[in-house]
């Protein structure tokens, strides 16, 4: 593991979707899964988040059209909160939807609405 690419990745990783969130998935990762948690962090969040060509905003924003066309709803809704932390709107989030149901599919879209809709919820709640 590259250290340096470790704690880059974790600093983005917790400014996006918040240091409990990231200290929770650390704190329970064992021997089975924390190589896992290591690769996410140094790749995903250090490697890729911290490169230079796009804004954490622009990166969320696709994170979301991905993540809804692969039917991943619990990343769906831990990127929906990370994209409004990286300054998207909720207009700009419906808008990329939007884009899903066409590129995606109706039923991906329908899916997606409802579960971004709930993360915007509980940030709302906070």
């Amino acid at each position: 593991m590259n250290k340096e690419l470790f704690d880059k990745g974790l600093a983005i990783r917790k400014s996006v979707i918040g240091a409990e969130f990231v200290d929770k998935a650390l704190a329970s990762a064992d021997d089975f899964n924390m190589p896992l948690q290591e690769l996410v962090t140094e790749y995903c969040w250090g490697a890729v988040w911290g490169r230079e060509g796009l804004t954490k905003k622009t990166r969320s924003l696709l994170n979301i059209a991905m993540l809804a066309v692969l039917n991943r709803p619990h990343e769906l809704k831990v990127h929906t909160k990370g994209a409004i932390t990286n300054g998207a709107t909720k207009e700009e989030i419906r808008e990329v939807l939007m884009q899903v149901a066409i590129y995606g599919g109706v039923p991906c879209a329908v899916d997606s609405f409802r579960i971004a809709k709930e993360a915007l919820a509980e940030i709302a709640k906070k």
